[in-house]
């Protein structure tokens, strides 16, 4: 069944029960199945648990924060973005920009700079975009496919890979959220909002 849950595995505390967490640098969790110093494990059961999933890391995000978002086609990446987008307050409907590359939402309380890099041939494409000022801005930056580019994504970022589990179900995600460069210096949890 599809339920937006509240459990949260915390290295060798077990499970503990919230309603939601906040780690260092703004990460939200829920139904974590396993969390580390660098990041954690969340299970999405239904596309309706990634959009609230992407929704919680929205209300979280700050300016200058750069997600990138990663899986195979299909795996809900832009559900993700949907959730994302809600998240920062946006009510525009938010579409994969595949063929624009970028597509820049300004209705919430940061702007939302998307990035759909799944068609770029070639990094100085990128480059040709104003990827670096938008990054360096005063909004947010969600990259899909940043795997694609990642000889030029900044150090410190937050790393989100969707992945499917068949064995699990058909509308089963596993969704990694990890942080690096800088904000990988010790990952806490608070409860509470």
């Amino acid at each position: 069944s599809c339920l937006y849950g509240s459990r949260l595995r915390i290295k060798n505390l077990g499970f503990i029960s919230i309603n939601c967490i906040k780690l260092k640098f703004r990460i939200a969790a829920v139904q974590a199945e396993s969390a580390s110093e660098d990041g954690m494990i969340l299970e999405s059961k239904c596309p309706e648990d990634t959009f609230q999933i992407g929704m919680r890391l929205g209300k979280l995000a700050e300016a200058g924060d750069v997600y990138t978002l990663t899986g195979d086609l299909g795996v809900g990446k832009t559900v993700f973005t949907k959730g994302f987008a809600k998240g920062l307050g946006i009510e525009e409907s938010v579409n994969s920009p595949t063929f624009t590359i970028l597509q820049i939402y300004e209705g919430g309380r940061l702007p939302l700079y998307h990035f759909d890099v799944y068609r770029i041939g070639s990094v100085e494409e990128m480059e040709e975009t104003g990827f670096e000022e938008y990054i360096m801005g005063d909004g947010v930056s969600l990259i899909e496919w940043a795997d694609l580019i990642e000889e030029i994504l900044p150090r410190k970022r937050t790393r989100v890979l969707i992945e499917k589990d068949l064995e699990k179900g058909f509308d089963y995600r596993r969704i990694t959220v990890e942080l690096t460069g800088e904000q990988t210096a010790g990952i806490r949890h608070v409860p509470g909002q």
